[in-house]
């Protein structure tokens, strides 16, 4: 990674982390590139687990604990060790909720878990699989989808989402 990114995790200044590579006094190995940028070699921290539950309203409160049991049981049943577990509601829709956010950007998370698919998003799961998978990282869902067919899945979730926005709009008047 470059060393302005491994600066920014470790929560220090570009410039300061420069400094250090300059005096030879960097934590960990780094090369600097023909083209002039440095490259920090940083090791891998382990296999950090986090545990993803989210419903769409405060009136399901009640199953966000519960979805967190269930996320806690799984990961105990396969020997995984729990760095983070986030609980959060808000629409899946939604796709710039804290805690997902700072899961999907956490290196140290190596497996995020999540009940369904749709937990963690409503749309674009894979996109975001792929580029998880293209770090090293995965997610893993406990309960895997009964539809098959992406067009029957859409379809479906387009309609959850819609009757979530509707039936909540109506609570509100």
């Amino acid at each position: 990674m470059r060393l302005s990114v491994w600066a920014e995790l470790q929560g220090i200044s570009y410039k300061t982390a420069w400094r250090l590579w300059k005096a030879g006094t960097l934590p960990v190995p780094a090369e600097q590139l023909p083209t002039g940028t440095v490259v920090v070699h940083a090791e891998r921290r382990g296999s950090g687990v986090a545990l993803y539950a989210r419903v769409s309203s405060t009136d399901q409160k009640m199953d966000l604990d519960r979805q967190l049991a269930r996320l806690t049981e799984f990961a105990v049943s396969q020997g995984m060790t729990v760095m983070d577990a986030v609980k959060e509601t808000g629409s899946g829709l939604n796709g710039h909720r804290k805690g997902m956010m700072r899961l999907l950007r956490n290196p140290e998370i190596q497996t995020i878990v999540v009940e369904h698919r749709d937990r963690l998003m409503r749309f674009g799961f894979e996109y975001v699989e792929s580029a998880l998978a293209a770090q090293g990282r995965k997610v893993v869902v406990i309960e895997p989808d009964e539809v098959t067919d992406d067009i029957v899945r859409d379809l479906h979730e387009v309609i959850v989402s819609m009757c979530a926005r509707l039936y909540g709009k109506r609570c509100a008047r």
